[in-house]
This record gives structure tokens, sequence and C-alpha cells, in this order.
């Protein structure tokens, strides 16, 4: 693989999942035979989990750290200047499969027009995870994250239709209108051609906003080959503090994308 970077943001980290997370991608990094730099943004609260990493030696790692909590997007972007051919946005509550990178590689090599991979999620137990959407209403977010079970039931094929669950599976599927932020594999001349995330967004909804500008410059494949679970999620359980950034997100996503409430 050409040179490959890796950038994780890291707020009050469990110790636990941060290390299963960068062991997933030493074992990941090891059999694509590629030695990523990796970028460790340390937006608070990290300093006693760093001080315990233990990281291949041959490994080039920048820490971060300073700045205060300047939110998700504003935090990968710190790492773009010193991005390499390649750059994955990577959240510290993911894990790669063994074979992700490769697969990862491989696909950039046979699909040149390819600029941005979504893998393919899972959650712990097995499950699917549909974290490639169609673009949301308003109600649709509702439903999602806080509509009660009865309303989301009477509403499951709208929900699903979101979730793109008619065409996300074991087939590569081109230029899903958004994709995660907890697993983004960029060439890097075109997240630098977008800037990065658009620093407005603290947290929640700068993913979005960053698929749709970055289908306007290449495309985006959603390739099921590349595999990874997920523990994270569910905003609207994170209590108050998160469900604000939550609907701040969305309100500036509506504002520079439009609205449509239904």
């Amino acid at each position: 693989m050409e040179r490959l970077t890796v950038s994780l943001v890291l707020y009050r980290p469990d110790a636990a999942q941060l290390k299963a997370t960068l062991d997933s991608l030493v074992t990941a990094s090891r059999a694509a035979d590629v030695v990523p730099d990796l970028f460790l943004i340390d937006n608070g609260g990290s300093d006693a989990v760093l001080a315990g990493l233990q990281l291949p030696d041959d490994w080039q790692v920048h820490v971060f750290s300073g700045h205060g909590n300047v939110g998700f997007g504003c935090g990968h972007n710190l790492s773009l200047d010193g991005a390499g051919d390649v750059h994955l946005i990577l959240n510290p509550d993911l894990e790669l499969a063994p074979d992700a990178l490769v697969e990862a590689r491989a696909f950039f090599r046979a699909h040149p027009e390819c600029g941005l991979i979504a893998p393919a999620v899972r959650w712990e137990d097995g499950r699917v995870q549909y974290l490639c959407k169609r673009v949301p209403t308003v109600f649709d977010l509702f439903l999602r994250g806080f509509a009660p079970g009865w309303l989301r039931r009477r509403f499951a094929a709208r929900m699903a239709r979101y979730e793109m669950q008619d065409v996300i599976g074991d087939a590569v599927v081109w230029d899903p209108p958004l994709v995660s932020g907890a697993f983004m594999c960029f060439r890097t001349d075109v997240l630098r051609r977008l800037g990065g995330f658009d620093s407005r967004f603290f947290l929640y909804f700068e993913d979005y906003d960053l698929s749709l500008r970055a289908a306007r410059e290449t495309r985006i494949a959603y390739v099921p080959t590349v595999k990874v679970v997920h523990h994270g999620g569910h905003a609207a359980k994170k209590g108050l503090h998160h469900i604000r950034l939550f609907m701040h997100g969305a309100a500036l996503f509506f504002r520079l994308h439009g609205w449509k409430w239904f």
C-alpha cells in the first residue's frame, strides 16, 4: 500500500477498547505489509491511557494534545497536513478485520475512480450495522433517535430504506449518499481538496456533510470485503448533552444541505 496514515480522535477513551482497536490495526497493517503513521488526537482526558499504550517500534506515532476538546472533525483535521497517500479516519471503538487493509488496497488499485471506501460494519454479536444511509428528513432522524418503539415499528419500512437495507449486503454498492465517520478510508488528495471536515460541526453529522461534499469530487464505494466491528453509536442513549449535540449537528446539516421535513 502507498504511504498510509491513520487518525484517531480521543476523548476520555476506554483503555481496553482503544487497545483492541489498535491491536486490530497492527494486525491489519502487518497483513497489508504496511507501516502506518499514527496520529492520536487527544481532545481531553487521555493522558493515562496514552501513557500505557504499547505500539510497534517501527511505527511513527504523533500525539496532538493541549488544544482542548475541539470536536471530532476538527480533531481529525489536525492530522491532515501529515497525511499519506491513503488516510484512514478511524474511531477508537472499532476493530478491523485482519484483512481489512489488504482488501481496501486491492479495491483502490482496481478502481482508481474511487476516492473513499466505506466498510461492512457489524456489531460485536455479528448483527449488521447499516451505517451507509440515504439523505434523511427531519422525521427520519426523529424516528431513528427519539420515537417510541411502537412508532418506529409502524415506520419500519421507511427506516429500512433510510439505512439502505435494500442494497447493503455482500455486493459492492457505488455512491452511497452518506457514510459513517467511524471508518472513512480516503485517497488523501481527495480529502485535501475537500479541506477535511467542516469545522462548524462539533460532533454528529460532520461525516454526512463530508460524504455529500466528497461525492462532488470522487466516487464513494461500500466495499463488503473491508470488514470491521463497531461498538459505538446510539447518540440518543448517551444523555442530554449528546442529544443537544446531535440536534445542533442535524440543524447545521439541514441548513447547509437543505431542509427536508417529511
